[in-house]
């Protein structure tokens, strides 16, 4: 009998330069080991965006990324876009 498995893994997180995250997730489909499919699903996070249910790494990495001073100049940035 052959064992089905889908694999889910965070496989690309990248920083861009006002601080958003994106990250790319790879799901994949396995039978008895041999991939039969894959798929990616993309989300971005803003700085000072609640990271509830986010991957550990992804965390780690908003935490290192997000001071202080990269939230309040990402609320700047958005603040001067809506008074325009």
């Amino acid at each position: 009998m052959s064992t089905l498995a889908k694999v889910s893994v965070i496989d690309k997180i990248e920083v861009l330069e006002m601080g958003h995250i994106q990250v790319r997730q790879r799901n994949a489909v396995t039978e008895d080991g041999v991939e039969l499919s894959a798929s990616y699903h993309r989300w971005s996070l803003s700085p000072g965006d609640d990271l509830t249910g986010q991957d550990a790494k992804v965390v780690a990495i908003a935490n290192a990324t997000w001071t202080s001073e990269v939230i309040s100049a990402y609320q700047a940035m958005v603040a001067a876009q809506q008074t325009k």
